[in-house]
């Protein structure tokens, strides 16, 4: 077999009509599986520099503090300063919490492009098997040359199921643990930040 009946376009093309459909799943998969990652590394990025400015105008964290300091105009009768900060925090941690939700976006399409390939792939794999063994049948011969496009078409499958999975579970892991990361740092933030406007407040008021 030559290099250029190797190539995913030659082998696409000598696969049979189920095999074709089952690699341009896949190939679709792969790709929006590279569109996922492009947008949450994006993301992570953006968030990393929002917060390292977070006291600017137009930063992405300023509806988190705008909800806090709305909080902390809110007097409430019989109010410790340990409930008033506690209330600002949990007003600020719902904002955060939709503003990270936003910016994860899709990422759990990751997850599921990881688990599911594989079995579109081994799908492509036992049809490509099952072609292999009716070429046997009809051409009363096991020779190379009937069985090998069938065995062709079902590693095909397998590798282009696998070309899907792997990036997409690499992804998912590494860009969740970074999502996990930056949550906990926002809820530091949250925390420091429910301190000072509590201060600030108790410092204003007469």
């Amino acid at each position: 077999m030559d290099g250029l009946s190797l190539s995913p376009l030659a082998l696409f093309q000598s696969a049979g009509p189920v095999g074709r459909g089952v690699m341009i799943v896949l190939a679709l998969a792969s790709v929006w599986c590279w569109v996922v990652i492009a947008e949450a590394i994006f993301s992570i990025a953006r968030l990393g520099r929002a917060r390292r400015r977070r006291d600017a105008p137009n930063s992405l964290f300023s509806v988190v503090f705008e909800a806090g300091r709305a909080a902390a105009a809110l007097r409430l009768p019989g109010e410790g300063v340990g409930e008033r900060r506690h209330r600002l925090a949990e007003a600020m941690t719902r904002e955060a919490r939709g503003l990270l939700h936003r910016a994860e976006g899709r990422l759990t399409d990751l997850a599921v492009i990881a688990s599911v390939a594989p079995f579109i792939g081994l799908f492509g794999t036992v049809w490509g098997i099952m072609a292999s063994f009716t070429g046997i049948a009809a051409a009363q011969d096991t020779s190379l040359a009937v069985v090998a496009p069938g065995i062709a078409e079902a590693l095909a499958a397998t590798a282009w199921g696998l070309a899907a999975a792997i990036p997409a579970s690499i992804g998912y892991s590494r860009l969740g643990t970074a999502f996990g990361a930056l949550a906990v740092d926002v809820s530091d933030l949250i925390e420091v930040a429910a301190v000072d406007l509590v201060a600030a407040e108790e410092a204003r008021t007469p």
